[in-house]
């Protein structure tokens, strides 16, 4: 068995434990953050897609539409 007392060990695993949990706290914090952005990024790409399927759907009528009507 150790020489050292069990108080010491057990302040030390209770010091080792606190510095995980603060770490692991850090590590949540930014991942929120990356969460945040990645929505942010997604939402910007829906719009992107919809602006694009837009323009291509109004070109396509407007070529129809010239197409039909051309004398």
């Amino acid at each position: 068995m150790s020489s050292v007392p069990l108080e010491i060990r057990m302040g030390r695993l209770e010091g080792a434990y606190e510095q995980i949990s603060k770490r692991l706290d850090s590590i949540d914090a930014r991942l929120d953050r990356l969460d945040a952005k990645i929505d942010a990024l997604h939402l910007e790409v829906t719009t992107n897609f919809r602006w694009l399927v837009g323009m291509i759907f109004g070109t396509w009528v407007t070529t129809i539409l010239a197409i039909f009507f051309h004398r």
